[in-house]
């Protein structure tokens, strides 16, 4: 029996964590995230619009001006708006991009079309870094640098679809590349000021600001694994921002703007967005200038976190850790001998599996959640060894799992 006072709290945990897939990071069910890549150019001819209900972001340090009367969003706009890309992605009707953007039909894919987003600078030799999904699936990819109308070839250097990273190399002179400089994401804090750059609906240049929302949160990159340690804010980001730079007040980039949280019926901003770490990209720039590609750690389960609510409805014998729903075959978590549910449920409409084993420990450091779970395993790299304390009818044991390679997606590795 479900008791009425943890309704709300079982129906988000069924619905958002048991349809997480632990390959890795977890899929997480975040209703509502949509990934920014821009408004969409159809091959016809025709303009799909998606129209925006804009949200006013406060201005930073508004009240306080420079010395030749600008204020601190003029002064990052001045100093770092030419090391800003405008991108343009041409993608082929016969190879749509596996991603749909931001607010655009499967079928509107399907006849190929023009996708546009942002990007920025990152060193003198032309490197720009952006989202993956802003030119995933693109046969032909064109950038504009800061307030010139010249536009540039890029292309591909190396791709991240787990991260949502995209490295690109343009074909400009040094002249026209203005790098940013990296900050540190790590050091940001909730209501630090924060300024936006980039080209929402096409509107190139367009600067915005706010603060930091929030912090450590966790969003779903489009191949259906999770991105750790995200930056939330409310400065206004909207479709054609993905990929562009989110700076702290110094100037700085500590995130690329990649998703919003949409409301209603609207597809635009509502005042969430969600920023990857710059640091998580700083970790991944190498790799993806060498190899073209990065190597995701992969444990292979699904699963889901449990709380001292949950733990009592469902008579679990922990109230807090990590619960097994399925172990995707011959996955490291299979090989190493962890078992998934085998009693078949329907709670608040969600068909789930209980019974299986529960995580509580990792490396002899115990874990809270779900969300522990995934960050140890991100945290670490294929062939890594990693000691899993588990419960199984009650008893105790632990198991040794050596992490493999992600797949590509969720749907290659299957989800149990």
């Amino acid at each position: 029996m479900v008791h009425h006072g943890v309704m709300t709290k079982i129906r988000s945990f069924f619905r958002s964590s048991f349809g997480a897939a632990l390959l890795g990071g977890a899929l997480v069910a975040v209703f509502g995230l949509i990934a920014i890549s821009a408004g969409w150019v159809k091959s016809d001819g025709g303009t799909t619009t998606t129209v925006a209900a804009p949200v006013t972001a406060p201005i930073v340090n508004n009240s306080s001006e420079e010395e030749d009367g600008s204020n601190v969003v003029n002064q990052i706009y001045k100093r770092d708006g030419g090391g800003v890309a405008f991108i343009e992605s041409q993608i082929p009707a016969e190879e749509p991009s596996s991603f749909s953007p931001f607010g655009e039909s499967e079928e509107g894919q399907a006849q190929g079309g023009t996708a546009t987003g942002s990007g920025f600078v990152i060193d003198g030799e032309g490197h720009v870094l952006t989202n993956n999904h802003v030119i995933d699936g693109a046969n032909r990819i064109s950038v504009k640098l800061g307030a010139s109308e010249k536009s540039y070839s890029a292309e591909v250097v190396g791709a991240d679809p787990a991260s949502d990273l995209a490295l690109l190399k343009v074909e400009a002179p040094s002249s026209e590349l203005h790098p940013l400089i990296l900050g540190d994401s790590a050091k940001a804090e909730v209501g630090d000021p924060v300024v936006a750059i980039g080209n929402p609906f096409g509107l190139d240049r367009t600067v915005t600001s706010g603060i930091v929302s929030a912090l450590q949160r966790q969003i779903q990159a489009p191949n259906g694994f999770s991105i750790d340690n995200v930056i939330q804010t409310d400065a206004a980001i909207n479709p054609g921002n993905s990929g562009g730079p989110l700076l702290n007040a110094a100037g700085e980039v500590i995130g690329i703007n990649s998703q919003i949280q949409t409301g209603g019926g609207s597809g635009g901003n509502v005042g969430i967005g969600f920023s990857i770490p710059i640091n998580t990209a700083k970790a991944e720039i190498h790799q993806l200038e060498t190899k073209g590609e990065v190597e995701h750690a992969y444990l292979g389960i699904q699963g889901a976190s449990i709380t001292p609510e949950l733990a009592r409805d469902l008579n679990l014998p922990v109230q807090e850790g990590a619960l097994v729903q399925s172990v995707e075959k011959g996955g490291p978590a299979e090989k190493a001998g962890i078992e998934g549910g085998n009693t078949a449920a329907t709670i608040e409409g969600a068909e789930v599996s209980l019974g299986g084993d529960i995580i509580t420990a990792i490396d002899g450091k115990k874990i809270h959640d779900m969300e522990d779970l995934v960050k140890a395993v991100n945290a670490g790299n294929p062939g890594d060894e990693m000691e899993l304390k588990i419960l199984r009818d009650g008893k105790e044991k632990t198991v040794t799992v050596t992490l493999g390679k992600r797949p590509a997606s969720v749907e290659e590795g299957g989800q149990g």
